[in-house]
């Protein structure tokens, strides 16, 4: 016999409404809200959306004050040590593990468009020689559905999955490019021999005078990094591409909407904002010092990397992080670079630490991922387009869920106004 279904009721004066509940496979129960201003004609306030569910979805969900974090169902931890980043972007836009077949047939599509239209080159040249990559690869994504028409039309599902295809094969190369015209040096082109991670490894590092070996340990440490920020649920940038996609932008559009939204230091600057947070520090001495100012509630400094909003007990995907980091130091050492040594050292520190243990304020996957770029010689202003790169998948995924979905409706979120009322307007000269 089936469950009766749920409901709720909400008594505003004289007056009570039954509102629908849904009941997901997993996380609370939602209130269904949907049709309460054209019974009560009343909004529900919720600054942030941080109580309010936008969307029903099947592709990731979390559990904060349990440290989980699924993609369709599979852990991210088993993913990160068991799987690979293009594996798990198959996962994710098609909601099942690929066979072997599927997914060398996956891997060799998107290695086959790996590579820009020639023309985009002098898109970039318009940008300064000093403008931030994130500034160039949101122009340039959006700016791709002036390169590839055939691929724009949201109500074609054909189209959808060549811009797809398009857009994870291509971001390597687009956030490469960026860092190379900001520094100076000249476009590498992909090559078809290498996988995902290295490929653009060696894109930012190799220069025409000497190629770039890269280095396995490396590669495996970027995969993961792709692999552990590919999806995150409904957060600020997934919720913006989201929305800009609910009017009907072309895809490159709504993706270009999620990395300015990225660009955000409260978002996808995390990983910026610990780096700079050590430098600040400086060496190991200074180390006691900070973490008494993070213990005085007077101090507003803060250990950037440490705690989340969202994971209350411990982020999932710090644990991998983790251990990506302590092989790259161990490969690249940290003798010679005093921001690396001050992270080691304050790791250690933080953990050993009652007051943090108590706060729950553990190190998370941005402190470790700023960590390993840092060491692997990629200036802190590209760390955001690196989680750009690798937040494409979820972007796409969430833009296909939501095309798909019957449901879908512009977005049109309403507000609690505090404005003046109704005003006659003043000649000037009664002013």
């Amino acid at each position: 016999m089936a469950d009766a279904p749920k409901s709720a009721k909400l008594s505003i004066g004289d007056d009570t409404y039954d509102l629908p509940m849904h009941s997901p496979t997993a996380g609370p129960d939602v209130l269904d809200i949907r049709k309460l201003y054209g019974q009560a004609g009343v909004f529900t306030y919720d600054p942030g959306y941080t109580s309010t569910a936008s969307c029903d979805s099947t592709i990731t969900f979390i559990d904060g004050d349990k440290g989980v974090l699924l993609h369709r169902g599979y852990p991210i931890d088993q993913l990160a040590e068991k799987s690979h980043y293009l594996e798990v972007c198959y996962l994710l836009l098609y909601g099942d593990l690929p066979s072997a077949k599927q997914l060398e047939e996956f891997e060799n599509l998107v290695t086959n468009h790996t590579m820009l239209h020639e023309q985009m080159v002098y898109f970039y040249r318009g940008f300064r020689r000093d403008a931030h990559p994130m500034a160039i690869m949101t122009g340039v994504v959006g700016a791709m559905s002036a390169f590839y028409h055939d691929s724009t039309d949201i109500h074609d599902a054909h189209q959808r999955e060549v811009a797809s295809i398009r857009l994870i094969a291509k971001m390597p190369t687009i956030a490469a490019w960026a860092y190379k015209f900001s520094i100076g040096q000249p476009f590498i082109y992909p090559r078809n021999d290498l996988d995902y991670a290295s490929n653009f490894l060696r894109m930012c590092f190799a220069v025409p005078a000497e190629d770039y070996e890269v280095n396995p340990i490396l590669s495996r440490a970027m995969d993961r990094i792709f692999t552990l920020h590919a999806d995150h649920e409904q957060n600020a940038s997934t919720s913006t591409v989201r929305l800009a996609s609910s009017s009907g932008a072309n895809p490159f559009a709504c993706i270009a909407a999620g990395i300015a939204c990225l660009w955000g230091p409260a978002h996808g600057g995390a990983n910026q904002a610990c780096l700079e947070m050590l430098k600040e520090i400086g060496s190991v001495e200074r180390i006691p010092e900070f973490i008494a100012r993070a213990k005085d509630k007077n101090d507003p400094f803060r250990l950037m990397g440490f705690g989340h909003r969202v994971y209350k007990n411990f982020d999932p995907r710090a644990t991998v992080m983790k251990q990506s980091a302590d092989e790259v130091l161990e490969l690249l050492g940290v003798e010679n670079n005093p921001v690396l040594a001050v992270a080691k050292e304050l790791e250690q520190a933080a953990l050993a630490d009652p007051y943090f243990a108590e706060k729950k304020l553990f190190p998370n996957v941005d402190f470790y991922s700023g960590v390993i770029l840092e060491a692997m010689g990629f200036p802190t202003s590209m760390f955001t387009p690196i989680f750009a790169l690798s937040r494409t998948v979820g972007w796409i995924s969430q833009w296909k869920e939501m095309i798909a979905d019957p449901q879908n409706k512009i977005g049109r979120p309403r507000q609690l106004y505090l404005g003046e009322t109704q005003r006659d307007y003043v000649d000037i000269e009664r002013r």
